[in-house]
């Protein structure tokens, strides 16, 4: 059911789990970091991405969400409903593959007939900073007041807690401008895309970067629980074969407005 305002989209998984997304106004952005002496490779050369309205998680799948799902009849590959390492049906999901997120996808659109998915990298970091231009959705800087991360290190940090050691329950934090919960921190999200080594050649679209891609590896972005503030930037990327699984990976739902 759509709000008032079309904002907000709640599908109902069964029981008491609902998928809640938010509508990501059209816009463009500039994709990867601006900063000359600092960032990976990976992350230049900056470009222009024109991004069309989708509807995106306001939260990362939590673990309610994902034993709703994982139930489900089996499409292309089995999944464990009790899958995380971390046990808290509000926190998100963990130790969960990008074949896993792509089962989950698969099932999700068996029961409800619209075309869910992941986000494209490019959809991911234009929601993830909210209409900024900064490193973080927050600013320039971030502490652990704002969010998951290994803050233990950063001796410039005022939160009273330093590293939590494992994921929280979402929307524990502030949201972005986006109302986005959860874009830095807690746990890495896989994208839909294939990994390139930098961004020459890029699509200026936003839509998922196939050609040339090393479909053995898919993207990650935002950081986790498990890593310093530097790898929790919006312009950050990881790598990881599409079948490695870890306690701070998770994911969030993506879907067209047109849907």
């Amino acid at each position: 059911m759509r709000s008032n305002l079309e904002q907000l989209y709640c599908e109902h998984l069964g029981e008491d789990s609902f998928l809640e997304l938010l509508l990501i106004s059209e816009g463009k952005f500039m994709m990867g970091t601006s900063y000359k002496h600092e960032g990976y490779n990976s992350e230049k050369p900056q470009q222009q991405v024109n991004i069309s309205s989708f509807y995106l998680g306001k939260f990362p799948v939590t673990q309610r969400q994902w034993r709703s799902v994982a139930r489900l009849p089996e499409v292309g590959s089995a999944l464990n409903p009790d899958v995380s390492h971390f046990k808290n049906e509000f926190a998100p999901v963990d130790n969960v593959s990008w074949a896993d997120a792509i089962e989950f996808c698969k099932r999700l659109r068996k029961l409800t007939k619209k075309a869910y998915r992941l986000p494209s990298e490019a959809e991911w970091e234009y929601a993830c900073l909210g209409g900024k231009s900064t490193r973080y959705s927050f600013g320039e800087e971030i502490s652990t007041d704002l969010a998951n991360y290994d803050g233990s290190l950063q001796y410039d940090s005022n939160a009273a807690i330093k590293y939590r050691e494992g994921t929280t329950p979402v929307g524990t934090f502030p949201a972005n401008d986006f109302g986005l919960y959860d874009m830095h921190g807690n746990v890495w999200e896989w994208c839909a895309d294939p990994w390139h080594e930098d961004y020459r050649g890029r699509p200026a679209n936003g839509s998922v970067w196939e050609l040339g891609g090393d479909m053995q590896y898919r993207v990650l972005r935002g950081g986790s629980w498990k890593h310093d503030q530097w790898e929790c930037r919006a312009a950050n990327r990881r790598k990881d074969p599409f079948v490695n699984w870890y306690n701070y990976y998770g994911f969030r739902i993506a879907l067209s407005a047109d849907q």
